[in-house]
């Protein structure tokens, strides 16, 4: 191999290295938190209480009941799904159908039938409250109808109540208007731990896509430096061993 060519690799290999040395920083110091990490406090669980029971000895309204009633005002195609859950201690019948297309939820009360709107402010705190372990003190409230990829509670359903606690985990709850239920707890080791990732997978965009091209790119990259790096520790040794000789 000419001297040019050995001087080609090297520049090639220094480049790719300091590109990627600051990517394996990243994977590194990530990888590092991950590992370190408790995943039950990250996810809040030590926070959540034990999700509210529903008496099995009550008297049900028929779903049929709360369909029929849905059908008075609304043209349902399909339904999706029926749940029956416990907000704020009463029985609710949790509808998700499909009209005209369009996905569209419904709360019910499950003794009666009556038909109910999606939580208010207030109630949506208090649904946050009994979630919460403890005796925690609001901080504040937001009302989201719209989030970016970015945010903590992307691709979960909108409207939602996000309920920030000033516990000093900076844990927010979210609650769902239209479902009435808690979908999602965020704290701040959370959010270290999300923006980590996003660093680990290279997406960011969505953050959990790990087989974009910039990850990709990234991984043909290192096998590329990891041979040049051979290479030159194959001509070093060769070029050395023939000074060594003569």
């Amino acid at each position: 191999m000419t001297v040019k060519n050995r001087f080609i690799i090297r520049r090639l290999h220094r480049y790719m290295g300091v590109l990627l040395g600051i990517q394996f920083l990243f994977w590194t110091v990530g990888g590092l938190y991950f590992s370190w990490s408790d995943m039950d406090e990250i996810h809040g669980d030590y926070e959540k209480a034990p999700p509210p029971k529903v008496a099995a000895a009550l008297n049900f309204a028929s779903p049929k009941v709360v369909l029929d009633s849905i059908r008075h005002h609304k043209a349902v195609d399909s339904l999706i799904s029926l749940q029956l859950v416990s907000i704020l201690g009463q029985p609710i019948y949790q509808l998700v159908f499909v009209e005209k297309g369009k996905k569209n939820i419904q709360l019910a009360d499950a003794l009666t039938g009556k038909l109910r709107s999606g939580l208010s402010e207030n109630e949506a705190i208090d649904v946050a409250k009994l979630a919460f372990v403890g005796q925690p003190t609001v901080k504040e409230t937001t009302y989201l109808i719209d989030v970016n990829n970015h945010h903590e509670y992307r691709e979960q359903p909108l409207p939602a109540y996000a309920v920030r606690f000033a516990d000093a985990r900076g844990t927010t709850v979210y609650v769902a208007a239209e479902l009435g239920t808690v979908q999602r707890f965020r704290n701040d080791k959370w959010r270290i731990f999300d923006f980590l990732w996003m660093l680990h997978t290279m997406d960011f965009q969505s953050r959990d896509n790990i087989g974009n091209i910039l990850l990709k790119a990234f991984s043909i990259f290192g096998i590329l430096t990891i041979f040049s790096g051979f290479t030159l520790f194959i001509v070093s040794s060769k070029a050395f061993m023939r000074k060594k000789s003569q």
